[in-house]
């Protein structure tokens, strides 16, 4: 199938355009904000413990994850997939050169580096609060799929992180005029792939979250500190992981190890065994007290 001629911009604003990547954060954010709210107000699924935290501490974790996940996405896209980014603030030529780095505008984000960003937000907040640390991870874990979801739709709007060349029925060639005009070629080639963006919205967006849901509302694991988070991590894992093996391989991987394992998989390794050991911990303790 052709790829349809999706334009990236929405609208224009003066000279500021309004991209479909950006609302899909804003949307991932926005939602999962009220989500929290809602699991927040939901005292029965924490009980007999109380949430982790009040509706307004949430309003302030909503900013540090925010920018957990801008910095820190960034930052890991520039660390595990485009190193030049970081040496060109030390060896530009230019001031744009050298900032470019902070052009988020340009594209260029890695989830894995979004995630220890948020991590990283979340153990500070719950010291500087004294909030339960795993309660809390236990808060934001059910809302991650949401993001993952419309970013995965941006993705694939802007025809971006396509798949494997492949012969199934639905495949795709991600090449139209747009791309043409823009690059002057098609990166993707003239060939039919997998649409993987569409897979991952699927895997590790709706299937996740009605994974975590149910745990949360039917099974009441928030009783159990670390296990929903577990949950997330082993769920995401492995589902980045068996998408790596549809997803275009990382063409920087050194040459001992492409075709062998790509970058997705080795990041994905860790979240896999932290959460194996998350839900066999929460797993062999006694719901938490009030």
């Amino acid at each position: 199938m052709p790829f349809p001629e999706f334009d990236p911009v929405l609208i224009h604003i003066g000279p500021l355009p309004l991209r479909w990547y950006a609302l899909a954060y804003v949307a991932g954010i926005l939602l999962g904000w009220w989500y929290a709210a809602r699991l927040l107000r939901a005292e029965r699924v924490w009980a007999p413990a109380r949430p982790p935290i009040t509706l307004p501490q949430l309003d302030d974790l909503v900013l540090w994850v925010t920018l957990g996940i801008i910095l820190g996405g960034r930052l890991g896209f520039a660390l595990f997939y485009q190193p030049s980014l970081l040496l060109q603030v030390f060896t530009g030529q230019s001031l744009g050169e050298r900032l470019e780095l902070l052009q988020l505008w340009t594209g260029g984000m890695a989830f894995h580096g979004g995630f220890l960003g948020v991590a990283l937000a979340v153990w500070w907040f719950a010291r500087k609060h004294r909030a339960r640390l795993l309660s809390l991870a236990d808060l934001l874990a059910p809302v991650v799929p949401i993001g993952l979801f419309f970013g995965r739709i941006a993705n694939f709007v802007n025809g971006e992180l396509w798949g494997r060349v492949t012969d199934v029925p639905w495949a795709i060639r991600f090449c139209n005029e747009r791309i043409l005009r823009t690059y002057g070629i098609c990166p993707a080639g003239d060939v039919p792939r997998h649409p993987s963006q569409l897979y991952e919205a699927g895997l590790e967006g709706l299937a996740l979250f009605v994974l975590l849901g149910l745990a949360v509302w039917k099974l009441r694991l928030l009783t159990k500190p670390g296990y929903v988070t577990g949950l997330f991590l082993l769920g995401y894992g492995l589902s980045r992981a068996l998408m790596e093996t549809v997803r275009e391989p990382d063409a920087h991987m050194p040459e001992a190890l492409q075709g062998i394992v790509t970058m997705g998989m080795l990041l994905s390794l860790p979240m896999i065994l932290a959460g194996l050991w998350l839900i066999l911990r929460a797993r062999s303790r006694p719901p938490v007290a009030a």
